[in-house]
């Protein structure tokens, strides 16, 4: 039986090629993401280790918590005080310290002076911080170090972007006033460009002091031990002459915490790219089914052979799920390959966001072989075990009848049964994940959207028959291949439907992402237009945080009536992280609603806080309550709930007042500053002042409320076409199964097609033949995912409608363009099976059985 096995896949090549192609695509995503991530975890390992290289013993402020999730206004960092820098000349005054530094960081932006146009701001960060020569972590590429208040040192990474030189002026952005520098030299980080796309602002330690806002303090001082000190031991001796503000830390302990950090943020991103592998896999299986129907279909005169002349049930199961662990272990192993391949692709698109790796060599860790092995050759198998057991019930006599047997599956009705059945279970995990309340809410809602489309397409047989009869009826116009293209796609309906449901799983998926970006631009539309009452906002090009000096200059001009700033950033709240927005209690009435329940906005300014009606109800909270908030640098502090609002799409579920906000977060930026105009001044005045005082800063942006809503759909499109890119992933690989599932079924036919030939047919009716079926395969799948992604997209807008998601916006016009470019998908997958069917020989064709 393993002869026979291994001579059934040898002797069919291009069966095999077209079997595996699926599961090397499917596979090749997981295994790209595993290698790029793991590439990206081994780069930032090194840049900590090599960064703390010099360093034995850390000296920083206590921390009440360190946020896994750090605020959109919080710079990154985990938000500690920082330290006298008196304490310098205490640690290096400690026994065993053979040399101390003191250094500080905090926001810094370059603007390009080719452009005028702030550098940087999307995704990495943009900081500036301290210089110490006696570090071995900066290495000079270029120049001289940054000495005096008039120099600065920029990252080799930005200068070789922007075409920086050293003797070059550039503007600096801060949290305090922007200044000029000379570019004094160029550097780099160990043996990387930059830290992943950071820019980097480096200056000597006074000027770092100074243009950061951080005058006779230090963020961190670093101690390194003579010989024959271990670091545990400096560290002892060092936390004993410390105050109760300040902590010392081993570097590997740093070190360690800086890797537990990224290890975090790195899962998010992993999970998320997986979840798009997982789609490519889950349509692969559908190609892997489908394709194995075919193959033991065709097969059947030869499995019944084998069992006339004894082979078992058992037996020929064995052989053809042994065939599929073949197939499986070989498309695993190239699909590995095309992993890395897909990786540096990944690793491009990241450069293009401005995250540049090191130039170093991919990391492929063992997990990532075995993983992608296994999962590649268990999903090949498991696809194929319906297939094989069919394949075993050939009954014997099949081997002594003429002409070629076909395989059929079972009964329509029982098919309806178990469809139905597998589809309500589906549902109910569904509507589980997404209004229940579980902690696993999100692990059920996609477990159920599998077992969703599963059950629908164990259903879609029952209508493929119908379904393609109508959408082929135009096509009998087109004369004898729009016919026979159309009875072709109706005889099988359980091939047209397996072929079709791959496509509708990925199709699907991309409606249900355009319908929930659509929804949520018309409802920020909608919020924007209930809560917004200011005339003008003010944001960064890059929606990031920036120097609250804007809203000052702008807050003087007598064109403005009221003007709030808006900080953001984390606490915990009952041990979870949660976010506060900083708003100006005496103005932010003036520039938006926020729904007063219970109390007043002027709470605020006596140092309580406003809570969403949503939080106060699930918490059991009430107006002159007493709140514990946890905040990194204070640790806990008690809040007396001043006021219950209701309107949270603009400030969020915590309001606090800028007065306060500044006594718990040591960096003080803005995220967004809402403007409105004097009694008699005309928008177009109110802008022309406001942008001639912002002209200082070139990161911001003015806009009225037209222009504010466009940018945020803008934002919304980005992400939407970054998501569709990466789901049209799998509908490429469902385009793969049409040209498998037609390229087989040419040999299932080819003495039908014999014969058609020898009557008359042409090779170019052939050819229309194969197209207008593949054609009605596209569009029968494509507007089964169509309807599916409508189901899902409204789901989800209803559960999280009380998040903010308030209207359903269903984009006819773009699901019109996806089922059009389906069908235009189906003729390009019907070109090499349709030019291998017209080009059979047709005496030979005739004879074939």
């Amino acid at each position: 039986m393993w002869r026979a096995t291994w001579k059934s896949l040898l002797a069919k090549k291009l069966r095999l090629a077209l079997t595996t192609l699926a599961i090397v695509l499917g596979v090749g995503f997981m295994a790209g993401t595993y290698v790029l991530t793991d590439t990206m975890n081994a780069v930032f390992e090194d840049i900590f280790s090599t960064s703390l290289s010099d360093t034995d013993v850390l000296v920083r402020a206590e921390s009440a918590f360190a946020p896994t999730v750090a605020g959109p206004g919080g710079g990154g960092n985990e938000g500690r005080d920082p330290i006298p820098e008196s304490l310098l000349e205490t640690v290096a005054a400690v026994d065993g310290v053979e040399r101390a530094w003191g250094e500080v960081s905090g926001y810094a932006q370059f603007v390009d002076p080719a452009t005028g146009d702030a550098i940087g701001g999307v995704g990495p960060p943009t900081f500036g911080t301290s210089y110490d020569p006696g570090s071995g972590f900066l290495e000079l590429r270029d120049g001289e170090p940054p000495e005096g208040v008039d120099e600065v040192a920029v990252d080799a990474g930005t200068a070789e972007r922007y075409g920086l030189e050293v003797g070059q002026r550039i503007q600096i952005l801060f949290e305090g006033p922007s200044r000029e520098f000379t570019i004094a030299g160029i550097y780099g980080f160990g043996d990387s460009d930059n830290i992943a796309g950071a820019t980097a602002a480096i200056f000597d330690l006074e000027t770092a002091q100074e243009v950061l806002g951080k005058r006779g303090v230090l963020d961190a001082i670093n101690a390194k031990a003579v010989d024959g000190v271990s670091p545990t031991e400096l560290r002892a001796r060092i936390d004993a002459v410390l105050p109760e503000i300040a902590e010392a830390v081993t570097a590997t302990t740093v070190a360690a915490e800086l890797t537990d950090l990224l290890t975090e943020a790195l899962g998010f991103f992993r999970t998320a790219l997986l979840v798009f592998a997982f789609v490519a896999l889950f349509v692969a299986s559908f190609i892997i089914f489908n394709t194995f129907s075919i193959i033991t279909a065709q097969r059947t005169r030869e499995l019944a052979l084998l069992r006339a002349i004894g082979a078992t049930q058992r037996q020929v199961t064995t052989s053809v799920l042994g065939e599929a662990a073949i197939v499986g272990l070989v498309a695993s192993a190239v699909g590995l390959g095309v992993g890395i391949l897909i990786a540096l692709g990944l690793k491009s698109v990241l450069s293009a966001f401005g995250v540049d790796l090191p130039a170093a060599g991919l990391t492929i860790v063992p997990r990532t072989v075995v993983v992608s092995i296994v999962v590649g050759t268990i999903v090949t198998v498991v696809a194929s075990f319906i297939p094989a057991r069919r394949a075993a019930r050939v009954p014997p006599v099949e081997a002594l009848r003429e002409g070629q047997p076909v395989l059929v599956g079972a009964p329509l009705h029982r098919r309806l049964v178990w469809g139905v059945i597998v589809t309500v279970l589906g549902l109910g995990a569904l509507a589980f994940g997404l209004f229940g309340e579980s902690e696993v809410a999100g692990q059920s809602i996609g477990l159920g959207a599998a077992v969703t489309f599963l059950g629908i397409a164990m259903l879609s047989p029952l209508v493929a028959r119908p379904v393609a009869r109508l959408l082929g009826a135009p096509l009998t116009r087109l004369g004898v291949p729009g016919r026979l293209g159309r009875e072709n796609a109706m005889r099988n309906p359980r091939r047209t439907a397996a072929t079709a449901s791959a496509l509708m799983i990925g199709l699907g998926l991309v409606a249900m992402v355009t319908i929930l970006a659509s929804s949520l631009k018309g409802s920020l539309d909608a919020a924007l237009e209930e809560t917004l009452r200011a005339d003008l906002t003010l944001t960064t090009t890059t929606f990031s945080p920036f120097s609250p000096q804007v809203a000052d200059a702008v807050r003087a001009l007598p064109e403005v009536r009221a003007l709030s700033e808006f900080r953001q950033n984390g606490f915990r709240f009952n041990g979870s992280t949660a976010f506060v927005t900083a708003v100006d209690p005496g103005t932010i009435e003036q520039v938006a609603t926020l729904d007063m329940q219970e109390g007043t906005v002027r709470a605020l300014s006596q140092g309580s806080v406003l809570v969403h009606q949503d939080v106060a109800e699930d918490n059991g909270l009430a107006v002159g309550d007493t709140v514990e908030l946890a905040f990194p640098a204070t640790g806990e502090r008690d809040f007396i709930v001043g006021g219950i609002f209701g309107e949270n799409r603009l400030v969020g579920d915590w309001v606090l007042s800028i007065s306060t906000y500044e006594q718990l977060y040591t960096e003080q930026l803005d995220f967004y500053v809402l403007v409105k105009g004097a009694e008699g001044v005309t928008p177009a005045e109110l802008e022309r002042a406001v942008s001639e005082a912002v002209e200082a800063y070139p990161n911001i942006e003015v806009q009225d409320q037209a222009a504010f809503r466009e940018k945020q759909a803008g934002f919304i499109d980005q992400l939407l076409g970054l998501v569709t890119a990466l789901l049209l992933f799998a509908v490429l690989i469902a385009l793969f199964g049409i040209v498998n599932t037609l390229g087989l079924s040419i040999f299932e036919r080819t003495h039908e097609i014999g014969l058609l030939r020898a009557v008359g047919m042409t090779r170019g009716q052939v050819r229309g033949m194969i197209r207008w079926e593949s054609v009605i395969i596209a569009i029968f799948g494509a507007l089964l995912g169509i309807a599916i992604g409508i189901f899902f997209g409204y789901a989800l807008q209803q559960a999280l409608a009380s998040e903010g998601l308030t209207e359903l916006t269903i984009p006819g016009t773009q699901l019109l363009i996806y089922l059009v470019l389906a069908g235009v998908a189906g003729v390009l997958a019907a070109v090499f099976p349709a030019r291998r069917a017209a080009k059979l020989n047709v005496l030979e064709a005739i004879s074939y059985e």
